[in-house]
C-alpha cells in the first residue's frame, strides 16, 4: 500500500512540474513583474480607500516603485509572437504602436503619482486623482490587449 501511494505521489508531484512557465522566459518574466505592479497597486489603492492604513512615506515609496516597476514589462514582450500560455491577445504583436503608446501612457502616470507624492505632507485626498489615472491607464491597456 505504502509503494502505491509512493508512486501516485510521484505522479503527481511530476505532472505539476509539467504546466509551469519558465521564470526566465519572457512571459515567466513579465507575469512576475505584472504581479508586482498589481501588488504595489493594491497597496497604494488600499491605502487611498481606507482598506490599509494611509502611511505617507509608504505610499511615496509604493509609487516610487510603481513607477519603476511600470517601465519594464514592455521589455520582455518579443517581437514575435512566442507560442505559449500568454493573456496577451494577438494585437499586442499585430498593432505594436498602440501598445506601446498604452505602455508610455502607463508610464506617464506613475511619473505623475511619484510627483504627487512630493508635495508634503502627503495627504489621501490630494493623491486620489493621480492614482485613479494610474488605474484607468492599467484598465485601458487591459481591455484592448489581454484576454480576459
Amino acid at each position: 500500500m505504502l509503494k502505491r501511494l509512493s508512486v501516485v505521489l510521484l505522479a503527481c508531484v511530476t505532472l505539476s512540474a509539467c504546466g509551469g512557465v519558465d521564470p526566465n522566459s519572457p512571459l515567466g518574466q513579465r507575469k512576475t513583474i505584472f504581479k508586482q505592479m498589481l501588488k504595489t497597486s493594491e497597496d497604494l489603492g488600499g491605502m487611498l480607500r481606507g482598506r490599509l492604513a494611509f502611511d505617507g512615506q509608504k505610499f511615496a515609496d509604493g509609487a516610487v516603485k510603481l513607477d519603476n516597476l511600470s517601465r519594464e514589462p514592455w521589455k520582455h514582450f518579443p517581437q514575435v509572437r512566442e507560442e505559449d500560455d500568454s493573456s496577451a491577445r494577438a494585437d499586442v504583436w499585430e498593432k505594436q504602436a498602440r501598445f506601446q503608446d498604452l505602455a508610455r501612457q502607463m508610464e506617464a502616470t506613475t511619473a505623475e503619482l511619484v510627483a504627487a507624492t512630493r508635495t508634503q505632507p502627503l495627504k489621501a485626498a490630494a493623491l486620489t486623482v493621480p492614482m485613479n489615472k494610474v488605474e484607468a491607464a492599467c484598465k485601458a491597456c487591459h481591455t484592448e490587449f489581454r484576454n480576459h
